[in-house]
């Protein structure tokens, strides 16, 4: 769930169509999703046999996955977006929303697939696109990405979901300030009354932001978003993140706690571990990384799962290079995406496979990615096949974009002068 780009806007709009008609409770304070349930739910009330109400249910229990992290919703989605099929076999909608949540599930090859198929039978519809940019995206196939991306725009210019969507491939290539560009524009188009799509474009400005080493501007624009959506778990992630690189530690673990504890996924249980370690709370560090490594085994199994974290906690925690390696190898062979690239090449590196690690990481960083974290180990792996000068570039590079990640290559490139002064 956390780096697909915004798939509701457009779809929304149809679902408020559906159910401009109700009305909810006035003391009531729902969220943006929990109305849209609402009025859906009355439609069906209405007229049980209404296929679209189920399909506008569907999508707003979809919604208020993205909104709680609670992946409840989606199972409750699917559940709803069978009625609807059952009531009209093959209506597009459905069959629309059930690729938006295959991809939910990070089941990318099925909805591109299934994407394909709606393709052939709308072969104008823009969120069709969409979820083929977003099954690509995650699949690493960033030049099919890049062109069902042109052609949203091309089809509905300035559609929002075809600049957010334009924004993330931005970042992916490099050019960070072209994305933060494209993402504001987002912004500006996004009504007000849509709180949690207004935050979540601002928590992806944040996100950038930060990745471009622009700390406080990062923070004011995630505080912007928590104050447009409080509690919101994407907001709250990248606000740590922030905390970290200001290094109050106790901060981002008070922020990550209470991400955690509403939403208890292994991957915010492994965030949270980190900056418990960062803080000095070594115990409880220890302990909550135990509970992450039994959480993410669990969900293994599953294409949503949290493996790019265990690779990374086996291989520089746990200190279990053949079990990193090992998880490393189910997920490449799931998806070839940059950061399973990096994750895969991590991996390989601390098995001593460094020629082949080499070539991971340059797959990756040739789509033209600027990642701190990324960029180090690149250095890290290009000095353990002995290639200094290539070490010392990509190190520099990383220091050079003081972002998450920056810290670590600027000591290691300090001990690398040291020791050419020696």
């Amino acid at each position: 769930m956390k780096k697909l780009a915004v798939l509701l806007l457009m779809l929304m709009a149809a679902l408020a169509a559906l159910a401009q008609t109700t009305t909810l409770p006035a003391d009531a304070t729902p969220s943006p999703a929990e109305r849209s349930m609402a009025q859906a739910k009355r439609l069906i009330e209405k007229n049980p046999n209404n296929f679209e109400a189920y399909n506008a249910l569907a999508l707003a229990l979809s919604r208020r996955a993205r909104e709680s992290s609670d992946v409840k919703f989606y199972a409750q989605a699917e559940e709803t977006l069978k009625k609807s099929l059952e009531i009209s076999p093959g209506n597009f909608d459905g069959e629309r929303i059930h690729v938006w949540l295959l991809l939910g599930r990070h089941e990318f090859s099925a909805a591109r697939e299934e994407a394909r198929k709606l393709n052939k039978k709308m072969p104008d519809d823009v969120m069709v696109y969409g979820f083929l940019t977003d099954a690509n995206i995650e699949l690493g196939n960033y030049k099919e990405a890049e062109d069902s991306a042109q052609l949203m725009l091309d089809l509905r210019p300035g559609n929002l979901p075809g600049l957010t969507r334009a924004a993330y491939l931005r970042e992916l290539f490099g050019d960070l300030d072209g994305s933060v560009e494209l993402m504001n524009m987002a912004y500006q188009s996004t009504p007000p009354s849509e709180a949690e799509d207004r935050a979540w474009i601002l928590s992806q400005i944040g996100h950038l932001q930060l990745m471009s080493g622009k700390i406080t501007d990062a923070d004011n624009t995630l505080q912007q978003a928590l104050a447009l959506f409080p509690g919101y778990h994407y907001a709250l992630g990248n606000l740590a993140k922030v905390r970290v690189e200001q290094k109050r530690y106790e901060d981002a673990v008070n922020i990550l706690q209470q991400r955690y504890e509403a939403a208890q996924h292994a991957e915010n249980l492994y965030d949270l571990a980190d900056a418990l370690e960062l803080a000095g709370h070594a115990d409880r560090a220890q302990k909550a990384f135990a509970q992450f490594e039994t959480k993410s085994r669990l969900e293994s199994v599953r294409a949503d799962n949290s493996d790019r974290e265990l690779i990374f906690y086996y291989a520089d925690r746990a200190h279990l290079p053949a079990k990193a390696l090992e998880v490393a190898q189910a997920e490449y062979a799931r998806r070839r995406d940059v950061f399973t690239l990096d994750a895969y090449a991590w991996a390989l590196h601390v098995n001593g496979r460094d020629t082949e690690a080499r070539t991971q990481i340059a797959a990756a960083l040739a789509i033209g990615i600027r990642d701190a974290k990324m960029l180090r180990h690149a250095g890290e792996i290009a000095l353990s096949t002995g290639d200094r000068a290539a070490a010392e570039r990509f190190l520099l590079d990383s220091t050079k974009m003081n972002a998450p990640g920056s810290s670590l290559a600027r000591e290691l490139l300090a001990i690398l002068s040291t020791a050419k002064k020696n």
